[in-house]
C-alpha cells in the first residue's frame, strides 16, 4: 500500500474527522511504531503499529470491491441534511463502510462502484486516467447527423472542450432517441449537459459499464462483489503501475457473483 498522511487513515478507520485527528496528532496523542507522531507524517497501516492514547489501531480491514445497481431517486453520498434517500442505504449489508467511486446523479441509474480501498478508488477517479464508461441515454426527439458529430468530437463545457466521445444510435425514432455513448472523463453531469448543449433533452440516463466491469443482469437496487478480474481489470484501465488490490486478488476470499439486496 502507499504511503499515506497519518491523519487521513485515522480519519478513513473511524478515529475521529481529518481536522479532529490532526489535532490528535498535534497534541501528542499518537504514536507510529513507538515514536510521537507529527502532522503531515506518513505512514503504511498495513505495516506501521499505530496507538491513539495508547490504543493500538486494530488492523487494517480487508478490501471490498462492489458493483451497486443505483436506483433512480437516490444521491450519490452517504448522508444527507435534507433527509434525501442515499446510496449509503443501499449498501449498509456489506458488513462494514465503503465508499462511491465517481457518482451518478439524482435521476441517473445504473452502474455504481463502491469500495474502502483509498488507492484503488483515486486511480480510477484521477483525471490523468480514462477509465471508459459506458451510458444509454433516452433523448426526446431524434438525434441529427450534426448532434450526433458534436458530441462525438466535445463540446464546451464550463470554457473547456469535453473529450471526444463515442456514440452509437441504438434506436432513432421521432418521438425519441436511444444512444449508447462512452465517456473518457468524467465531469459533473457531464452527459445531460452536453446533450442540453447540443439541444438534446435528456429523459433516461443509464450507465451500463465501468471499464470491463458492466451492469450485466443485476437487479435495480442490489449489489454483488467484483470478481478478481474485474478488479485487475479496472487497475490495468488506469494505467497504474502501483500493486493496488495485489493482496486482495491473491489472498482474498473470491467474491461470489451473488445478488444482495439492502438492509434496511
Amino acid at each position: 500500500m502507499a504511503m499515506v498522511r497519518l491523519q487521513k487513515v485515522l480519519s478513513e478507520r473511524g478515529v475521529a474527522s481529518r481536522r479532529k485527528a490532526e489535532e490528535l496528532i498535534a497534541g501528542g496523542h499518537v504514536k507510529v511504531n513507538g515514536h510521537v507522531a507529527q502532522v503531515g507524517d506518513k505512514v503504511d497501516d498495513r505495516k506501521d503499529v499505530i496507538h491513539v492514547r495508547g490504543k493500538k489501531l486494530g488492523a487494517a480491514p480487508e478490501a471490498v470491491y462492489i458493483a451497486l445497481h443505483k436506483p433512480r431517486g437516490y444521491i450519490t453520498t452517504l448522508q444527507d441534511e435534507k433527509g434525501r434517500k442515499c446510496v449509503e442505504e443501499l449498501v449498509r449489508s456489506v458488513g462494514g463502510p465503503v465508499y462511491p467511486i465517481g457518482r451518478l446523479d439524482k435521476d441517473s441509474e445504473g452502474l455504481l462502484l463502491f469500495t474502502n480501498d483509498g488507492d484503488f478508488a483515486n486511480a480510477i477517479m484521477h483525471p490523468s486516467t480514462h477509465v471508459p464508461k459506458l451510458y444509454r441515454v433516452t433523448v426526446r426527439g431524434q438525434m441529427t447527423d450534426e448532434q450526433k458529430l458534436r458530441l462525438e468530437e466535445g463540446v464546451m463545457l464550463d470554457g473547456r472542450m469535453t473529450a471526444p466521445a463515442e456514440v452509437r444510435i441504438v434506436t432513432n425514432e421521432p418521438e425519441r432517441c436511444v444512444a449508447e455513448i462512452v465517456l473518457y472523463e468524467g465531469r459533473n453531469r457531464q452527459i445531460r449537459r452536453m446533450c442540453e448543449a447540443v439541444g438534446l433533452e435528456v429523459i433516461r440516463l443509464r450507465r451500463n459499464a465501468v471499464g470491463k466491469v458492466k451492469l450485466g443482469m443485476l437487479p435495480v437496487g442490489n449489489w454483488r462483489y467484483l470478481t478478481p478480474n474485474e478488479v485487475r481489470d479496472l487497475v490495468m484501465a488506469t494505467g497504474s503501475t502501483k500493486k493496488i488490490a495485489a493482496g486482495y486478488i491473491k489472498n482474498g476470499r473470491e467474491p461470489d457473483r451473488d445478488y444482495h439486496t439492502a438492509r434496511r
